[in-house]
């Protein structure tokens, strides 16, 4: 007997959607991709030299406030809901501020009419150079943009709460030319990913700042408080200290050393589960079937991308 359709999160129908196991060895590759596909974009230091900027004000204009709303947004919207501090955008606040690219009012910043000039301009050379890059066939590369671009979308109907995929409309290319087409999708998928995360340790009753503690010391990365700051340097080590305590008294970090419990793990585990379900589970049956094809494509296109020694 024909099954009917499938419900996804609070009730959206899904006709045939991807079933289990999840395509999870695609995720690690996006991130490499928007780290890599413009790495030999030189456009923007012509135009950092033309306006007087350096990088971090360059990227507070073009990779922050320009994706934006133009009523504006906080840092911590902006950026990610991790950090406490904020201290460290100061400086290329104020270069971006200084050039007229941005303006910041009631504790919100915004893109001025020259900043969003500046974005365009840059958004078109980097279709050009975009353009330039064939690092698989010219069909392969279609067809993987497009089974990307078909999950975006899938995502983009679905229930998934929506903090930051609202910026791929802004941030999108001519998605007639097939590596403009990829980054648009991979783009919008990660800010995806980010929704489905954050979405996931909120309805577990976390904030940012103490999610974020209890994933590094899940992940191992300090053997003891001190280290923990020095991989912490967006919080404050007394908010540091704050989370730990919280977690130390809901039994999700060990009350001596710097270790999660048994419970601490399993949630910190249901967490990333859970992450991966809501992002995956509106994706089209078809698009999972071609799993591990995305997999080795994409992997293709980003060994081809990476920077020469």
């Amino acid at each position: 007997m024909p099954r009917g359709p499938r419900t996804v999160g609070r009730g959206w129908p899904q006709n045939g959607a991807i079933d289990k196991p999840y395509p999870v060895e695609i995720v690690p590759l996006i991130p490499e991709f928007l780290n890599r596909r413009r790495v030999k974009f030189t456009y923007p230091l012509r135009v950092m030299e033309d306006l007087g900027i350096d990088r971090p004000a360059f990227a507070f204009v073009v990779g922050g406030v320009a994706l934006q709303t133009d009523e504006g947004a906080r840092l911590v919207d902006i950026f990610n809901p991790y950090p406490t501090v904020f201290e460290q955008w100061n400086a290329a606040a104020a270069a971006a501020r200084g050039a007229g690219l941005v303006d910041e009012v009631g504790g919100k910043w915004r893109a001025t009419g020259k900043g969003r000039e500046l974005f365009a301009r840059v958004r078109k050379e980097a279709d050009a150079f975009l353009s330039t890059l064939t690092p698989i066939p010219a069909p392969d590369l279609a067809r993987l943009a497009g089974l990307l671009g078909r999950s975006l979308a899938a995502i983009e109907a679905s229930d998934v709460p929506k903090d930051h995929i609202p910026r791929t409309a802004r941030f999108k290319g001519d998605g007639t030319i097939a590596m403009v087409a990829l980054e648009n999708a991979l783009f919008g998928l990660w800010q995806a990913r980010d929704d489905c995360h954050m979405a996931s340790w909120r309805a577990a009753a976390f904030d940012g700042p103490t999610f974020d503690v209890l994933s590094r010391v899940w992940r191992k990365e300090a053997a003891n408080e001190q280290e923990l700051a020095t991989k912490l340097p967006q919080q404050k080590p007394d908010d540091i200290r704050r989370g730990l305590i919280k977690l130390r008294r809901e039994g999700l970090v060990a009350s001596e050393g710097l270790t999660v419990t048994e419970r601490g793990a399993s949630m910190r585990q249901a967490i990333e589960d859970e992450t991966d379900r809501r992002f995956f589970a509106p994706w089209p049956a078809d698009v999972g079937a071609q799993g591990t094809w995305i997999r080795d494509h994409l992997a293709a296109v980003n060994a081809y991308l990476a920077p020469t020694p």
